[in-house]
């Protein structure tokens, strides 16, 4: 059995020197890496070189008990038992801070496609319907003056809401952070921030009190003819509430990269032109994503070189306590 097993041909030059040095084995793209997949080719393995949807659960850990490190190429670990794998001394890495400005790029990518209708008007074109110029054609919303909400004001969120003067909008943001903006942005609840906001764009980590932030409550909360963005987690989000609201009118538009229940997308978003919908594409740069690569790879051969790795995610206990249901 390898030493090393990554569930993904990543997108570095490192990867070849990675195997070799550190006898690993590259699982196929197109291979379902499921956990009956990952109990059983995992078994002998001292590393596990993960993606954010190949589930490294308590059944997993169980089964493979020579292992040290789970290095996974994302910023979000949601998809280990980080609490397994603490009470088994296993390292869970991730990639925090690499894909910031890409994701926050991406972030403002589906702002501008639902404010100014970007997807439809492309769509319009193409369809034949463009017979010129009128005044009142695909109108859109203007940006300036405007108020994004922010809701979770982490790294991410922080980039996002640093490009928000570009566009002359204000900022005000719900969740604790860990230094005060450095630009002019207001502290809010959430229930206010839903209130007040024209663009609601979320940047949260998916935990027991992120799932479901969202519901259909707190979706009838937002401002009447607000956007909504999530470059997140999918399950912070009532899909199906969120089609209702989008079909109705109630909501202008949303924008998602994300999904609850990956890579399914609820059939009422689908049929919706006023849903932008990306495939999980936030921090696709191809920089980014080649970076994303070699800082798990470091993580893993740091920990398999007998060293602790760049970024452990432990302990659980520190993410954010977003409340899910005051």
């Amino acid at each position: 059995m390898p030493k090393t097993l990554v569930t993904y041909p990543l997108p570095t030059p490192r990867l070849k020197d990675f195997c070799e040095k550190w006898d690993g084995v590259v699982v196929p793209k197109g291979t379902t890496v499921d956990e009956a997949f990952l109990m059983r080719e995992g078994a002998g393995c001292e590393a596990l070189v993960t993606l954010l949807n190949h589930p490294v659960t308590r059944r997993v850990l169980e089964a493979c008990p020579r292992l040290r490190v789970v290095a996974n190429a994302a910023a979000g670990f949601d998809n280990v038992d980080v609490a397994a794998a603490r009470g088994r001394g296993v390292f869970v890495t991730n990639t925090p801070g690499v894909l910031d400005r890409a994701t926050a790029d991406l972030t403002w990518a589906l702002i501008l496609a639902c404010c100014r209708r970007v997807v439809e008007a492309d769509r319009f074109l193409r369809e034949g319907r463009f017979h010129g110029w009128e005044p009142d054609l695909l109108l859109g919303m203007d940006l300036n003056g405007k108020v994004l909400g922010v809701v979770g004001m982490g790294r991410i969120g922080t980039e996002v809401a640093r490009r928000a003067g570009a566009f002359g909008m204000k900022v005000a943001y719900h969740g604790p952070t860990a230094a005060p903006p450095p630009f002019p942005a207001e502290a809010m609840d959430l229930d206010a921030l839903l209130g007040a906001a024209d663009v609601l764009t979320l940047h949260v980590p998916l935990t027991p009190s992120t799932r479901g932030l969202l519901d259909r409550r707190r979706l009838m909360r937002m401002k009447p003819g607000a956007v909504l963005i999530n470059t997140s987690r999918g399950a912070v989000v009532d899909e199906g509430a969120l089609a209702e609201l989008l079909a109705s009118g109630r909501l202008r538009a949303a924008g998602l990269d994300v999904y609850e229940r990956e890579p399914a997308v609820h059939p009422g978003l689908m049929g919706l032109s006023n849903a932008v919908l990306l495939p999980h594409i936030g921090s696709a740069g191809e920089e980014t994503r080649r970076t994303m690569a070699d800082w798990a790879l470091e993580n893993a051969g740091r920990v398999l070189g007998g060293g602790a790795p760049l970024t452990n995610v432990w302990p659980l206990d520190t993410l954010s306590p977003f409340v899910k249901n005051p």
